[in-house]
């Protein structure tokens, strides 16, 4: 990672935000929880389940993607953001292929939306933009992603501009207006990875 962009994360939100946490404690085990959308870009079967899960950041449930598939989803069911930020707290758990964790937004549908994650057994934090179900790199930097750990990745955006930190450290910066206008938010894996999520939060500027 580019020492230059390593730092605590000042936000690039010049206006408030309205934001919402979700945390699944009201969901049953064993069930997607209510209120989400989950599917896949690509091929495959995910499993995206509310799941008990020892020493969560909040309570003791979890979404948890079990399944496989080119690119699995989750998003979460009538948010449409321009501008705004998402947010969630994320454990690689195993995967052979892969084990990321990952950000959806300006989600239109299942092959058009920004993605933003980190991988454990690459250690490294990646932007891409997904356009006719093809997943297309903006910029990757190495960053320590250990895993069985829980991690924090962060995307704000506002117009071109993208921002994406993790654990509180900004990883990259740029501008790119491959997806633009609003669109749904939620969270991203890839491959085999099994992946934990908690405290999914977002929100969206307010001028």
């Amino acid at each position: 990672m580019n020492p230059a962009s390593i730092g605590v994360l000042t936000s690039i939100l010049s206006t408030s935000v309205i934001a919402q946490t979700v945390d699944f404690e009201t969901d049953p085990v064993g069930a997607a929880p209510s209120g989400w959308t989950c599917g896949v870009t690509g091929r495959g079967s995910p499993r995206w389940t509310v799941a008990k899960e020892p020493g969560a950041p909040s309570g003791s449930n979890v979404l948890r993607q079990s399944g496989s598939g080119t690119f699995p989803w989750c998003v979460r069911t009538g948010t449409s953001l321009s501008d705004g930020f998402v947010e969630v707290k994320f454990k690689p758990v195993s995967g052979r292929e892969d084990q990321a964790g990952g950000l959806v937004w300006r989600w239109k549908d299942g092959d058009h939306y920004y993605v933003a994650r980190a991988n454990a057994l690459e250690n490294n934090v990646s932007l891409y933009y997904t356009e006719g179900g093809s997943r297309k790199t903006i910029r990757y930097v190495d960053a320590p992603v250990p895993a069985g750990v829980w991690h924090t990745l962060r995307v704000e955006f506002v117009g071109a501009r993208i921002a994406v930190s993790l654990d509180g450290k900004r990883c990259i910066d740029v501008e790119d207006d491959h997806i633009a206008g609003s669109g749904a938010v939620g969270v991203w894996t890839k491959a085999d990875s099994v992946t934990a999520f908690d405290d999914f939060a977002y929100g969206a500027a307010r001028r």
